[in-house]
Parts: C-alpha cells; structure tokens; sequence
C-alpha cells in the first residue's frame, strides 16, 4: 500500500528537535536565537530537467539541495540552524525517498542542521528549501562590501562542475574515472560553512559561486560601486581535472577558461579583502580546510575584466548562467 502524505514524513523526515522549541509535525516551527545576533535566511529550488538529471542518484541530490542553501549562509559568514524542506514528487518512492533522505540528513548532521517542516505534494519532481542561520550582529559579509584596492579571492577550484555538465549532456567526452570526479564536484558540491564563519571580520565582502565567476563576483562589483579585474593566468589554474585527460575539444584553453569563469555550480566562494589580510586569510582556509586562492584585485570603474599575462583584455564574451536565457 503507498504510503500517505502524513506517513511519508513520518517515515524519512520527522527527526527529535534538539536545539529548537518546535520542530517538524505543527504549523510553525519555532526556534530560538540569542541576543546580539542576526537571522540569516535563504531558499533554493531545484527542478528536475533544469537543476539535475532525471536519473541524478537520490542522495547526492539530497546533499546538494541543502548543499546550495548551506553555500548561501557560508556566503554571509552564518552559523546554519535549521531548515524547511517542500518537496514535490510524482509518486511515492520509497527506495528513492530513503536515498534522498540519506543524503540530506548526512549533510545536514554534518552541519548541526535540523530538519524543521515543510510542505510535500504530488507533481513533477521539485525541492525547494529554505535554510536558517546565525551570526553576531553587523559580521555579516555582505556583497556591498568590496573595496578599491582589496585583492579578490576564491576558495577551491572552479569549472569541473560545468565540465561534467557539458560532458552528460554529450558536448565533450571525459573518460569514466575523469567523469566521476567531475560529476561529484556537479551533484556533491561542499559548501563552505567554515571557511565563511572564519572570514568574518577579515573579508570585506563575499558571495557563493552558483551561477558562475564573472556573474556572480559582477554582482559584487555592481553592489559595491567597483570594478574587478582578474588573472587569467591563474583563473586557468583553478580547475581540478588535468587537461591532460581530456579530448581535444575539451582540453581546448578558451573552452576551459570558459568553464573556469562562466560555468557556474561550483559552491566556493568569492570574496575581497584588503592586501594586509593576507596572513589572516590564509589562516581562516587552513582552519577551515581549504585551499584558497588570490585571483584579481578590485579597481575604479564598473564591470568585470579578465588580463592576460601582458595586462590586456580578453575580449571573449563570458556569460554566466541565467535561468531565463536560452541554454547553449
């Protein structure tokens, strides 16, 4: 017999409250938050067929649906407390529930996270999540932050997660072992928790990288009133898949800085700090785990400019993903 509604919750997604006052089963969830501090809040929605593959294992998408949303607190410098969850689904999976459920609560332990209620329905497969965090007030790191002068940075590496894309979707080809690798950057993403909370009073501004470099470190620029220049030189270092293992059409250099800057789904974040931060942020990745790398510096003007190694522009349109635009 399928399980109801109100058994499927029970059943994958009803957990003890441990650190709130009212978690999953009533009309609110109710949590509590100490004084001198701030709320952050975030949601994400992922679709099949526009965020992942019909046959997308279902616990790496139970870790990347909350995997995006942890990215958008680690961008702001917050503490994770809690998460609902909607969840549409065409029919009632149990095996696929149970992965999915795997995943998400995996990476939600990992996190001191807890599962807070939500909303599931029958349709077309959809999770939308929306996720709730904490930090002392007037820490956050904003996108308004950015200031002349300050070097910008990034954490990981950036374009194996468009690598992977372009190779499901039969556009280049990866050897298996090189796809696997590439894919887990696509539908496991790690998002930065640490790294941001230890960025708090050492960056000047920060974003997490979703929809690719030069969009999203545009957005900065555009909301602090600067300009950005980068490096391309060592924006062609930062990805983690070595071109040696790739065709000619995917080892090609402008198809991978293109991957590197537009590519989007990487989950690391972008930030600018000023020079003399330097030992301090090399300080927080170390704590944090992760490698850090100085990519440009923020200038007078507007707009985002990548130099080659003489200093000029290259003039090469990259554009980040838009939900809106047609998809190459």
């Amino acid at each position: 017999m399928a399980l109801s509604e109100f058994e499927l919750i029970e059943r994958y997604f009803k957990r003890p409250s441990r650190r709130h006052a009212l978690g999953v089963g009533d009309d609110c969830a109710l949590f509590r938050t100490q004084a001198g501090y701030q709320l952050g809040v975030s949601s994400d929605m992922l679709v099949e067929g526009r965020h992942f593959f019909r046959d997308v294992d279902p616990a790496r998408l139970g870790h990347k649906a909350l995997a995006v949303n942890l990215s958008d607190l680690a961008a702001c410098g917050a503490d994770p407390l809690g998460f609902t969850l909607a969840l549409a689904l065409p029919e009632v999976n149990e095996p696929w529930l149970a992965g999915f459920s795997r995943g998400l609560f995996d990476l939600a332990d990992n996190h001191g996270c807890e599962l807070l209620g939500g909303d599931t329905t029958r349709g077309p497969l959809n999770v939308c999540i929306t996720v709730f965090g904490e930090l002392p007030a007037g820490q956050a790191l904003l996108r308004s932050g950015a200031r002349q002068g300050d070097d910008i940075w990034v954490s990981g590496t950036l374009g194996d997660a468009r690598l992977a894309l372009d190779a499901l979707r039969g556009m280049v080809f990866l050897p298996p072992e090189v796809l696997e690798s590439a894919r887990t950057r696509l539908e496991r993403p790690s998002p930065r928790v640490a790294l941001g909370q230890a960025l708090r009073g050492v960056a000047h501004a920060a974003i997490d990288l979703s929809d690719g470099l030069v969009g999203d470190l545009g957005h900065v620029m555009t909301q602090s009133g600067s300009g950005a220049d980068l490096d391309a030189a060592v924006l062609r270092g930062l990805m983690a898949t070595p071109a040696s293992s790739l065709d000619s059409i995917a080892a090609d250099a402008d198809y991978l800085l293109g991957c590197v800057l537009a590519g989007g789904d990487d989950y690391e974040l972008a930030f600018t700090a000023p020079r003399h931060a330097e030992s301090s942020i090399h300080r927080a990745a170390a704590e944090a785990g992760v490698a850090v790398t100085r990519i440009g510096r923020v200038r007078e003007g507007t707009g985002v400019r990548v130099l080659d190694a003489d200093g000029r522009v290259i003039e090469a349109a990259f554009e980040s993903f838009d939900h809106f635009r047609p998809t190459p």
